[in-house]
């Protein structure tokens, strides 16, 4: 179990069966002396919160369950009181066969999780909230997700694959070398990529491209080396990226053990 003031936590892996879709669950419980403020940093995912307790804010509005699609900027969120529930943190494709609609209609956006899921999220949610262990929460939340995306929409194979190529290169592989790649116009890449990712190419290389610099720092790398390793034009790019992406500099980021990236929202 992971602890911070206030702050309570335990990480399972996705199952086999949900792996494809699912990078990370994490069972929660967080309670603070006072209001917390956080900026929540742009990645290259989509988070579904299944949460039971006091509301937060996030995107501007109170919510308590909630999900969205991948954004090009932080968002920030401010706890009041105490809440509990799963974290999961979901590929883009794996957001897209769950909620069952184009990812572009999600983009930098917070969604309370009935507007998502329907009935179904407040179903999960309740079974969650009586489910007392953590690590049987995490269980039943793997479950219910499988079955849940194993029903949604097919998808083809060519943007798991184009996106995969982009997460191997750090975002530095160019736009016009995927869309030969698959024999797609350039048009039609974009096209793909705003209904299966919600964000064009270019655009999902700049989150890729931050998660990969934020990583190298939280290993120990220097800014200086860190922004050349990933391409960046030079630091003060890398600094206004940092700014854009996760309301921060890259000179804030302290080296954690094993150089682990951290994780958004409730943790």
């Amino acid at each position: 179990m992971g602890t911070t003031p206030g702050l309570a936590m335990v990480e399972a892996a996705p199952s086999a069966a949900l792996r494809p879709y699912v990078t990370r669950l994490c069972a929660y419980r967080e309670h603070y002396a006072a209001p917390v403020t956080r900026s929540e940093m742009a990645m290259p995912g989509s988070v579904l919160i299944l949460a039971f307790g006091t509301p937060m804010e996030a995107g501007g509005q109170r919510v308590t369950a909630f999900g969205g699609g991948l954004g090009d900027r932080f968002t920030v969120t401010r706890v009041a009181g105490p809440s509990e529930g799963v974290e999961v943190f979901l590929t883009p494709f794996g957001a897209r066969r769950l909620y069952g609609m184009p990812m572009r209609h999600l983009t930098n956006r917070v969604v309370p999780v009935a507007d998502l899921l329907g009935p179904w999220a407040g179903l999960l949610v309740e079974r969650l909230a009586a489910t007392s262990s953590w690590r049987a929460r995490l269980a039943l939340a793997d479950r219910l997700l499988c079955e849940r995306i194993a029903a949604g929409p097919a998808l083809g194979p060519e943007l798991p694959w184009a996106w995969a190529r982009l997460v191997e290169s750090g975002g530095r592989l160019g736009v016009s070398s995927l869309a030969e790649s698959l024999g797609w116009s350039h048009r039609h890449l974009v096209a793909r990529f705003h209904d299966q990712v919600g964000l064009a190419p270019k655009a999902a290389a700049r989150v890729i491209r931050f998660g990969r610099a934020l990583r190298l720092l939280r290993a120990g790398t220097a800014p200086a080396e860190a922004a050349a390793e990933c391409g960046f034009y030079d630091q003060a790019h890398m600094n206004r990226e940092f700014r854009v992406l996760g309301d921060t500099t890259p000179g804030q980021i302290r080296p954690r053990p094993g150089g682990a990236a951290g994780a958004s929202w409730a943790s």
